[in-house]
């Protein structure tokens, strides 16, 4: 899996949630709850063609990882995220 195509949905400073590329050093959009960043980060992997979405806590801490299709998930049965 190509690292352009996975996502982050992280906590910033200013309070704002951000949906940015793993190697991009600028976000792609900001939202002001975690779960509109998530949903655009996620419609961002399905027009990309799938990828990785992890989400971090308010804590900075992974939170949730997940495989957004046709991307190559490791071990589908056990996957039971959404």
């Amino acid at each position: 899996m190509s690292k352009g195509r996975d996502r982050t949905v992280s906590k910033r400073s200013d309070g704002m949630w951000a949906n940015k590329r793993i190697d991009a050093d600028r976000a792609s959009s900001l939202h002001r709850t975690q779960a509109e960043a998530e949903s655009r980060a996620r419609q961002n992997l399905k027009n990309q063609g799938g990828g990785e979405l992890t989400t971090m806590g308010r804590d900075g801490r992974i939170r949730s990882k997940d495989t957004i299709a046709p991307g190559n998930d490791p071990n589908p049965p056990r996957d039971r995220e959404h």
